[in-house]
């Protein structure tokens, strides 16, 4: 069967519209915490091993699946991997109790995971260096629109039916999703024109990369940073802050609607200015930001989603430049098995911020959580060590701009 070539523009939006399903099924979870420890009886603490469930199998699978990617179409890949995590989707829809629903995560986290590393990799070979960051933005509009659409949707099912509500309509639409992508999605195989041989050494050739190493580290430190406060983040602002459950959809509503907007401008001026410069900014607002919410208390609903809103714009909106440093930090050849251990390396951080979280907070009797503001110091130190490592990173993509750093 032959499939239509879609310009660069298209193409990006398919990706982004891929993106949105499993960028939602990540972020569903969170926001669903105040009902799922009711509901299910658990603690912060097993809530969070929930949490940490979906990213320590995405970054097991994602480490084990590294030295094969490249081997593939891109295409071939991404369709296999997706109609894996779809189907976690749904095993999350269907659980019963605590134990289903980890492991229904650990399901589409697997799957999920190498399907964002395939996403971003196809980005990396379609776009040229001079133009990455800003296609990065276009792709990162999914984390917005999840935000703004998916995630008061996802809130308002799972108050009007069940919890499991958001994940069976997930699963639905990333049902759609595969086919929209099985018709439309080309064949991505420039990687695959290089010999068997010198593929299997380029892979081996990355593993001894120090550049390579210093890339993950950073992005490792960059999603550990911004990860330490977001697992129990909602439950603060309704336990700590006073924000009503009911309205916490709004936070994610408003925040997602900025950055619809935000993250492309952030890529273009990314690409503009230089990406560490821009990342520079960023980092520093939303260190500043992350203390505000780590150490709040109670204070209007407005002011709430003031803060909140600008956490989404800052917070997120450091991850533009930062992908697009780690598709410039190798070669196209090594791309795809890169993508899968930076993948790797950003669900290893998340899953170890989520089990930070999980072992540094504890509820007292009234609900409030006590000890956030010790994630909100963790989480600015970290993010700090990540804007070094950043400026450690050179760009080895053939034909990076100059003007990148």
């Amino acid at each position: 069967m032959r499939h239509r070539t879609l310009s660069e523009k298209p193409l990006l939006l398919l990706l982004a519209a891929v993106q949105f399903t499993h960028v939602m099924d990540f972020m569903i979870l969170m926001p669903l915490g105040p009902q799922l420890v009711r509901d299910l009886g658990i603690g912060p603490g097993r809530f969070s091993a929930i949490v940490a469930a979906y990213a320590v199998s995405s970054g097991v699978v994602g480490l084990l699946t590294a030295p094969f990617i490249d081997r593939f179409d891109r295409r071939t890949a991404l369709l296999f991997v997706y109609a894996g995590f779809t189907a976690g989707t749904l095993a999350c829809g269907l659980a019963q109790d605590a134990t289903a629903l980890m492991v229904g995560r650990m399901i589409s986290g697997g799957f999920g995971g190498v399907a964002t590393a395939l996403v971003l990799s196809i980005v990396g070979d379609v776009v040229p260096p001079q133009r990455r960051a800003a296609a990065v933005g276009i792709v990162m509009t999914a984390f917005s629109i999840a935000s703004a659409l998916g995630v008061p949707t996802g809130l308002y099912l799972a108050s009007a039916f069940e919890w499991e509500a958001p994940f069976l309509l997930l699963a639905g639409l990333a049902t759609v999703m595969w086919a929209v992508a099985f018709f439309g999605l080309p064949s991505v195989g420039g990687h695959l024109e290089a010999d068997p041989k010198k593929r299997a050494a380029s892979f081996v050739a990355l593993l001894k990369d120090a550049n390579a190493g210093k890339a993950l580290l950073f992005y490792a430190a960059l999603v550990f940073g911004h990860f330490a406060i977001i697992p129990l983040m909602a439950q603060y602002f309704v336990a700590n802050m006073g924000l009503p459950e009911d309205r916490v959809f709004l936070v994610y509503l408003i925040g997602g609607v900025l950055t619809v907007f935000t993250a492309p401008r952030i890529g273009k001026l990314a690409d503009r200015f230089g990406r560490v410069r821009v990342l520079t900014v960023l980092v520093g607002v939303a260190s500043v930001v992350t203390l505000a919410i780590a150490n709040g208390g109670p204070m209007p609903m407005w002011l709430v989603l003031v803060i909140a809103a600008t956490f989404f714009v800052f917070a997120s909106g450091r991850f533009v430049p930062g992908q697009a440093i780690m598709t410039l930090a190798v070669p196209p050849t090594r791309r795809g098995a890169f993508m899968s251990l930076s993948g790797c390396a950003r669900d290893v951080a998340s899953g170890a911020a989520s089990t930070t979280g999980g072992l540094i907070v504890t509820a007292d009797a009234s609900g409030r959580l006590v000890g956030y503001h010790w994630l909100g110091w963790l989480a600015v130190g970290v993010s700090l060590l990540a804007l070094a490592l950043s400026r450690c990173v050179r760009e080895s993509d053939q034909g990076a701009a100059a003007k990148g750093n």
